[in-house]
């Protein structure tokens, strides 16, 4: 059945929004959730998704939706352009976050790299552009995409997109994220090369081997990591486990956004077509 004219398929069309299973869904048949199914075609973050259903906004094969709805994998999916349309006015927020501050919620009195994102910190760029105007209602919601130690500086995601959320810290990401690691070595003599072939692939973290990294020197005391996990505190627990002490750490990418010029303690919103993959 083909959708009203007011409507909006997505992806680009339906074909695409009907296609083969995402990695991870069930290539049988077998029904799953809509929300569920929205989640993995990129359409929308599963909660996000119900909210849609619940308003109205979501058809499949033609006939609006319910909550808890089930569908199978060829079915076609439509979202109205107004779901769209708000969803394009969610904040993802770029902050180059300071040592001192937490990435989630408050805890043991240091506040959340949240707070620094006012409109008197938001960055207008080295070229001067100007900047996406901050409104009051664009702070509800903002989230951590991933974390970064108190101790840690570098870039934070923060947005109000579930998708993006999902893209960088769903168990399925598979975005890398680059770090400059000053490390000082606490044995006699250069770290061997086993050990640094150990960081690259090799070691293990609560009994659970850790994914192939990228691990190389930049300097006498500077190592470069690219990761495509984020367990807690992992790349100073590595460096520990072969020895190597870690005096700072700044992450410098994720994905294909970078951290760029943008100084410690200043944010800007992700810019229209920037994508981290």
């Amino acid at each position: 059945m083909n959708a009203p004219r007011r409507r909006s398929t997505l992806p680009s069309t339906g074909a695409a929004a009907r296609g083969a299973p995402a990695a991870g869904g069930d290539a049988s048949g077998a029904s799953m959730r809509l929300s569920r199914r929205m989640s993995e075609l990129g359409l929308a973050s599963r909660r996000e998704a119900d909210e849609w259903i619940e308003r109205g906004w979501v058809r499949v094969d033609g006939a609006v939706a319910v909550l808890g709805q089930k569908v199978l994998p060829g079915q076609d999916i439509v979202v109205e352009k107004r779901a769209r349309d708000e969803q394009a006015r969610r904040l993802t927020v770029l902050l180059h976050k300071p040592v001192g501050y937490v990435s989630g919620q408050a805890e043991d009195g240091y506040l959340p790299a949240a707070v620094l994102v006012t409109p008197e910190t938001q960055w207008r760029g080295s070229a001067g552009t100007p900047p996406r105007r901050l409104q009051r209602r664009d702070l509800d919601g903002l989230a951590p995409a991933g974390r970064l130690d108190i101790d840690s500086t570098g870039l934070l995601v923060l947005t109000q997109d579930g998708r993006i959320a999902r893209q960088l810290i769903g168990e399925d990401s598979a975005v890398e994220k680059e770090y400059l690691v000053r490390v000082r070595h606490l044995r006699p003599g250069r770290l061997p090369e086993a050990e640094l072939a150990r960081l690259n692939h090799g070691l293990a973290l609560d009994g659970r081997a850790l994914k192939p990294a990228r691990v190389s020197w930049q300097n006498a005391d500077q190592l470069r990591f690219i990761l495509r996990e984020g367990r807690k505190r992992q790349i100073r627990r590595m460096c520990e486990a072969v020895g190597l002490e870690v005096l700072a750490l700044k992450r410098v990418r994720i994905g294909r956004v970078v951290l760029g010029e943008l100084p410690v303690g200043r944010w800007r919103a992700l810019a229209p077509g920037e994508r981290f993959a």
